[in-house]
């Protein structure tokens, strides 16, 4: 298991659906990325050069023909820091859930709450 760790980087959710596509797949191409994530070009664009910029993603542009394609994959620094983002994520959320809602120790459990009580 990864260690958790939250990633600003990764965080927003077009980037957060693009590494975690990414995850799931050795190499995908950039048509089926722009159709997943519902992209324009350039969106689809800028975000890889953002992660690949950070290290997180590698692309290749492979000549199949007479036609130039794109393909990104995640690389090992990008798939470490999308685990540790998802463990923070489930560490977040598992959190809430073990816990559950915390009562005022001076408030009743079945007494209505009163704004104007003193505690």
């Amino acid at each position: 298991m990864s260690t958790p760790k939250f990633d600003e980087l990764i965080h927003p959710s077009t980037r957060l659906t693009l590494v975690a596509t990414l995850a799931a797949a050795d190499w995908a191409d950039f048509g089926y990325l722009r159709e997943r994530l519902a992209l324009s070009d350039s969106a689809l664009s800028k975000q890889l050069a953002t992660l690949e910029s950070a290290g997180y993603v590698s692309t290749e542009r492979p000549s199949t023909g007479r036609r130039r394609s794109v393909r990104a994959r995640l690389t090992d620094a990008g798939r470490e820091a999308f685990t540790g983002h998802v463990a923070a994520l489930q560490a977040i959320v598992g959190g809430t859930r073990e816990d559950g809602p915390h009562q005022d120790s001076t408030q009743q459990p079945d007494a209505p709450f009163d704004a104007e009580a003193k505690p």
